[in-house]
């Protein structure tokens, strides 16, 4: 279009030149006749149309300039385009060179290209490390949420994210499949794996398929969501909203806000997402005591990183605790029974029938190839077997790492992680007080796992379950019943948007007044593929 308003401008002034050449000079003769008239009115009418040309042609100019943010702004406000004034440069252009990352955002080398929340003195904020140093934490200890977006290289079509926006305004959209094959001596696999995205039937299983998006959605906040498919036994599909929260990123004071469906800062496993365990099934004091599918709910989260010379960082969530995401709170139960009582199933009657979440980390550099984290976490709440029924949940957790100085890509490394809970339940009559006594339940358990990276792309791991759950002559739960378990792994990362994981359980399932105990042995092969450039979460 440009180049053919030039040709049209040209002959224009070709033929304001040929005319002017031929109209008569105003100071010769001022005898002028009718042809000579009408050429001069011609020749002012080209005129103006060349002129109103090269007006539009400016004005064209313009739009293309601002268009492709060429051009500065012209609005005295600059508050006027609050998407464009926020918007993060393009991941292509600012990611560094490609190289291998495992799931641990510690030993990623990624560039973040979203905003991250305020960091304390002596941590890094991009959670990742310095020339020659290990990185002071990783991503859970710098910002209350699991959320930065991973920029990886330049190079290769699955590094980059599928960007919508023209690089202003951007949302990246990621899948993740994550699939296991398994095999056990246990002909009900779903009562020995509680975690609603272990491998619950001998075969194959797709337990957790996910769709991810981020972006900016002004100068204030960011926005998250985590969409997850999986196959029943079944191979029924269900569909889960298991993220979808906005944060905020400019508040003062080393304060962020946190608002929508999302999961609670309860310890270390629970804010991960299952893409990101280091073993194929989630530990059993996890899926016990939290729920199969964690402790997550609609609410809001505040934070607060303390000024202090560590990483300190203070969290208080409240969530409404209904359902099976909150499973020993407002939890209906299978057909309206849990724990054998018939619950009361009961609408929010007061802020004492939220669950509140507190929780505060701290982490400390030990050298510049180690480093420690500790927290610890609270979940109090109403609980549906009686009317006035309550459940306090406490947890306790530690994290150590080593990476060598001279890692390449993050390899090797030792990872130690180990996680206590209990849960005092005060369990009820349920509704009109059809059970016959009401209980109170006093039930702990913790894992202990160790991650060795011995060499680039392989990861070997063992843990240790263990639950203890109070014995009842009145109730015959299955989730009631003692247990213990010795796990083994060797995951293979041939890169960073794949693995392929083999995993050994041993499970001993203990007598209760009800239940025969008895061994399982069961063996999974899990794998994994991402598309597309997967925010990074907690690790």
């Amino acid at each position: 279009m440009r180049n053919f308003l030039l040709v049209v401008i040209t002959v224009f002034s070709a033929t304001i030149v040929s005319a002017q050449q031929l109209a008569p000079n105003p100071n010769s003769t001022p005898t002028a006749s009718p042809d000579i008239e009408n050429l001069r009115q011609q020749v002012q009418a080209l005129t103006e149309t060349v002129k109103t040309l090269q007006r539009q042609m400016k004005d064209q100019q313009a739009a293309i300039e601002k268009a492709n943010g060429t051009a500065p702004s012209s609005s005295p406000n600059p508050e006027a385009s609050p998407v464009v004034a926020a918007a993060p440069p393009s991941p292509a252009a600012s990611a560094p060179p490609a190289h291998f990352a495992t799931e641990d955002a510690s030993v990623v080398s990624s560039q973040s290209n979203a905003p991250t929340a305020p960091s304390g003195p002596s941590v890094n904020a991009d959670g990742t490390a310095t020339s020659g140093s290990f990185p002071t934490t990783d991503t859970s200890v710098v910002s209350s949420a699991p959320e930065t977006i991973s920029s990886t290289g330049t190079g290769a079509s699955l590094t980059q994210p599928i960007s919508i926006g023209g690089g202003k305004n951007y949302m990246n959209i990621s899948f993740d499949g994550l699939f296991a094959l398994a095999g056990s001596t246990a002909r009900d696999l779903s009562n020995i794996e509680r975690g609603d995205h272990d491998p619950q039937q001998r075969g194959f299983n797709a337990r957790n398929i996910e769709l991810a998006f981020d972006g900016a959605v002004d100068p204030y906040f960011e926005g998250f969501a985590n969409i997850v498919f999986k196959l029943d036994n079944d191979n029924e599909t269900q569909v889960e909203v298991e993220e979808a929260f906005l944060q905020t990123t400019s508040l003062p004071f080393n304060l962020q806000l946190k608002a929508g469906q999302f999961f609670a800062a309860f310890g270390r496993i629970n804010p991960t997402h299952p893409h990101t365990w280091d073993f194929a099934d989630a530990p059993i004091v996890h899926a016990l005591l939290l729920g199969g599918d964690g402790l997550r709910g609609v609410g809001t989260q505040i934070s607060w990183i303390v000024p202090v010379p560590w990483y300190s960082q203070l969290i208080l969530g409240v969530q409404n605790g209904r359902g099976n995401t909150g499973y020993s709170f407002r939890n209906p139960g299978d057909g309206g029974m849990f724990f054998d009582r018939r619950t009361t199933d009961r609408e929010l009657r007061g802020l004492q029938d939220f669950v509140w979440i507190p929780r505060w980390e701290n982490s400390v550099d030990l050298s510049p190839t180690q480093v420690v984290l500790a927290g610890v976490s609270g979940a109090f709440g109403s609980n549906e077997t009686g009317a006035n029924s309550r459940t306090q949940i406490y947890g306790a957790d530690f994290l150590y790492k080593w990476k060598s100085a001279n890692a390449e890509g993050g390899f090797p490394f030792v990872k130690w992680q180990t996680e206590f809970m209990y849960r005092r339940f005060e369990a009820g009559r349920g509704i009109n007080e059809s059970f016959p006594v009401a209980e109170t339940f006093h039930d702990w358990g913790l894992y202990s796992q160790v991650l060795w990276g011995f060499k680039k792309g392989w990861v070997a791991g063992i843990r240790g379950d263990y639950y203890d759950a109070e014995d009842s002559k009145f109730t015959d739960d299955l989730d009631r019943q003692s247990r213990s378990r010795i796990s083994a792994n060797l995951t293979w990362y041939p890169t960073e948007f794949s693995k392929i994981r083999l995993q050994y359980n041993h499970d001993f399932l203990d007598d209760t007044f009800f239940l025969a105990g008895r061994d399982v042995d069961s063996v999974f092969l899990q794998f994994e593929f991402i598309l597309g450039a997967h925010g990074a979460h907690k690790f």
